[in-house]
């Protein structure tokens, strides 16, 4: 991943509502939700939730599709996995036993959503090749 992916990435992320919204559809899974329920999810008028979309959506972390009239808004599992990569490409100075705590936590998280735990898979052979 390039350096100025991840700080888009990561300057997305630092704002508190459009944090809030990612974390909100990665609970989604990649089944995502319409922009007016995650609107009405998060008690903000849909001009100011489009605003946030808009931005998740420049920095690659959610992706849109539109289903009849709606879009339908979910979480970028490979762009999120790539972002995981990239900040425990130096981690732990070589501490294997950090790394895979790591890992457990992100698989655990994941349990539940096919998408997210290919993402996991993917992190995981990823750090196991590197090895």
């Amino acid at each position: 991943m390039e350096m100025n992916t991840a700080l888009d990435q990561l300057s997305s992320l630092a704002n508190e509502r459009r944090l809030a919204v990612f974390r909100y559809l990665v609970t989604l899974g990649s089944g995502g939700a319409p922009a007016g329920d995650i609107a009405v999810y998060m008690n903000v008028p849909a001009n100011t939730l489009s605003a946030q979309l808009s931005q998740l959506s420049r920095a690659g972390l959610i992706t849109g599709r539109r289903e009849g009239r709606s879009i339908i808004y979910s979480v970028n599992f490979d762009a999120i996995g790539g972002l995981i990569l990239f900040l425990l490409e130096d981690c732990c100075n070589g501490r294997s036993e950090v790394q895979t705590r790591i890992l457990a936590a992100i698989t655990d998280v994941c349990r539940d959503d096919k998408d997210c735990l290919d993402m996991a898979d993917a992190v995981q052979m990823k750090k196991v090749q590197d090895e």
